[in-house]
């Protein structure tokens, strides 16, 4: 199981197909829409001109696209996986996506022979060209125990946390909770500023205290230099936010931090920060402030 195809290799899936063929796997590379292959060509991975020509001969299928449609077109869609990849093979979705869409396609893929685990991830860019991601993962253990030595070429914190749905029901309160993380960080900032703290040494000394976090250590820098650059957009958080209040609403639990984080994405979004790094929800507290 050394050759693995690699679907979708954007900001996350660049880097971590490259870490996996520097790990000894033998990856074929495919990216819908834009020519990303540089870095995994230059790495020794191979570039692929479709989906069936990537999974040919692959033991193992990864994919990391941004969207619940882009995972069922990638999967179940007309010459995707399930069309053109081998019965048996393993189908590893890194993606954020629904968990109801994930349990749909796990039921497909064990109707025609595949075995899929939803396993998204955290980290951020920085997490997967340093394969040091959180991976959480949801499908059958022993699937899981054979997929192990793929999420050690990625990744550093490697849990199963259930049936399939369940590593997308984890990711999605990653997302409630790195937003809301990042909204009060950005809300501290102006705060500080506002009263004419030096924002840097005052973000150095709460980072030491109990509201350290990963967010404030890593997304700091960008607020404080007003740099913005995607590791992980606004678009894509918005669309997990969209996730969680869906999932929590059809649970009927009450998530009223969420519903606000998902309103400042939405309304970043519109103010066109889409684009931006999800460090720039400090942009709208600033637009709410006036200043």
């Amino acid at each position: 199981m050394t050759e693995l195809a690699f679907i979708g290799l954007g900001i996350m899936g660049s880097p971590m197909a490259v870490n996996l063929q520097q790990a000894g796997y033998h990856v074929s590379g495919y990216n819908r829409r834009r020519d990303t292959y540089g870095p995994l060509v230059a790495a020794g991975g191979r570039r692929a001109g479709s989906i069936a020509d990537a999974v040919g001969g692959a033991g193992i299928v990864a994919v990391m696209v941004p969207d619940s449609p882009d995972v069922e077109e990638v999967l179940a869609g007309d010459g995707g996986v399930f069309d053109t990849a081998a019965p048996g093979t393993l189908v590893i979705d890194f993606s954020s996506i629904r968990p109801d869409v994930t349990t749909r396609l796990a039921e497909m893929a064990a109707e025609r022979g595949f075995r899929l685990l939803d396993a998204p991830v955290s980290g951020g860019e920085a997490g997967a060209k340093n394969a040091a991601l959180s991976i959480m993962v949801g499908g059958d253990a022993a699937d899981f125990e054979a997929a192990r030595p793929v999420f050690d070429a990625v990744g550093t914190t490697i849990v199963h946390v259930g049936a399939s749905g369940a590593g997308q029901t984890v990711k999605a309160a990653n997302q409630l909770i790195v937003g809301a993380h990042l909204q009060a960080l950005a809300e501290a900032l102006v705060f500080l500023e506002a009263y004419g703290v030096d924002p840097a040494a005052a973000l150095e000394v709460l980072g030491g205290g109990l509201a350290g976090s990963k967010v404030l250590e890593q997304k700091k820098g960008n607020m404080l230099e007003r740099s913005f650059p995607p590791g992980f957009r606004i678009d894509l958080h918005h669309k997990d936010m969209g996730i969680v209040t869906a999932a929590a609403r059809e649970a009927g639990v009450a998530l009223p931090v969420g519903a606000i984080v998902a309103q400042l994405m939405a309304s970043a979004r519109a103010c066109g920060d889409g684009s931006l790094d999800h460090s720039a929800l400090l942009r709208g507290v600033e637009r709410l402030a006036g200043r």
